[in-house]
């Protein structure tokens, strides 16, 4: 696979290496999606960053195979702060997956991690990510991208796990008729605080976005799902339609919609959705009736729930988030 993405120009290497090799494609784009003014952690980020990916996919250049990348946090009372930059040149595209997780410590570990990504004109770019925290971690990450003319960019997110997190990944359109997918979802159990969310600023005329956002909380957690959706003037004519949906499992549990709607503009389409809800009794009581018991009944009714999210993932990503809702259920995470 390595000699096939050479031949075809891709770089794909870690971000220490990419800095050396390939020093002007660094400075080019290094902390321009997400300067290092955006909010403190991100200045902090761009202070102490090591490690990360670094991907260039030439010009016309599909990637068949999606690449990935994982991360780690091993110590105890420590942080991480890797550095993801992908950049997808005009008619490209590619399917980026990363995954993160850290192991349970008695001692709060910090996460603070960037992610810059730019698709060009005309080109696409899918970045999936599925986040297995222990519950002792403050993930407090920065997801960015730039879209370009025709481009198309798309978000799959898992979060698992974590204290407290505060991730919103954002999709600047900034050229005409660029479009964005955000699908998304949240499990959080007792002790956690998931403040979640998508954002996207509309730039150009003819831009879309579509979000679809889930969250299910147990054991007194607590899900938030904040967003914006801001449309500016030049902007005419693009659409946006946001979804969320929130499942409580429990009387003890949370559930917040936070959304910011900012049309700057008559000449557009937009529609807002939200529902928040509790599991059926009568559906438990139904799939008890058909041989489950209680808990499996319940297993599958969050699976049904989540499999919105899961069917965009590959099949072994797809396995690994329905285990790692099975093991939420089980109070076995963290």
């Amino acid at each position: 696979m390595k000699e096939e993405l050479i031949k075809q120009g891709v770089i794909y290497t870690d971000m220490e290496t990419a800095v050396k090799e390939y020093p002007d494609l660094v400075k080019e784009h290094f902390m321009k999606c997400v300067p290092v003014h955006d909010h403190k952690f991100v200045a902090l980020h761009g202070a102490v960053w090591s490690g990360g990916s670094f991907v260039y996919v030439p010009k016309g250049v599909k990637v068949d195979i999606p690449l990935q990348s994982y991360f780690r946090l091993n110590s105890p009372e420590s942080g991480q702060f890797e550095h993801t930059l992908i950049i997808v040149e005009e008619g490209a595209s590619l399917h980026f997956i990363e995954g993160c997780s850290a192991p349970k410590y008695n001692k709060v570990n910090l996460h603070a991690g960037c992610v810059e990504l730019y698709v060009k004109d005309n080109a696409y770019l899918r970045y999936s990510t599925i986040e297995n925290w222990s519950k002792n971690m403050l993930n407090l990450n920065t997801k960015k991208a730039i879209v370009g003319k025709n481009a198309k960019m798309e978000w799959v997110t898992g979060s698992f796990g974590s204290k407290i997190s505060m991730l919103y990944p954002m999709s600047i359109l900034n050229g005409e008729g660029a479009k964005t997918e955000y699908t998304g979802i949240s499990f959080a159990g007792g002790g956690q605080n998931l403040d979640n969310g998508f954002k996207v600023i509309h730039n150009c005329p003819n831009t879309s976005s579509i979000v679809n956002a889930k969250s299910i909380s147990k054991n007194g957690g607590k899900c938030t799902y904040r967003s914006l959706v801001r449309i500016n003037e030049k902007a005419k004519n693009s659409k946006s339609s946001v979804s969320c949906e929130s499942l409580m499992l429990d009387d003890i549990s949370i559930s917040d919609t936070i959304p910011v709607n900012d049309i700057r503009t008559d000449e557009v389409e937009f529609s807002h959705e939200a529902s928040i809800g509790k599991i059926s009794e009568k559906t438990i009581f139904y799939l008890m009736s058909r041989g489950l018991s209680e808990e499996d009944a319940k297993a599958m009714i969050v699976r049904g729930f989540a499999y919105p999210i899961s069917k965009e993932l590959p099949v072994e990503y797809a396995v690994e988030m329905n285990n790692l809702i099975n093991l939420e259920l089980e109070g076995a995470i963290g």
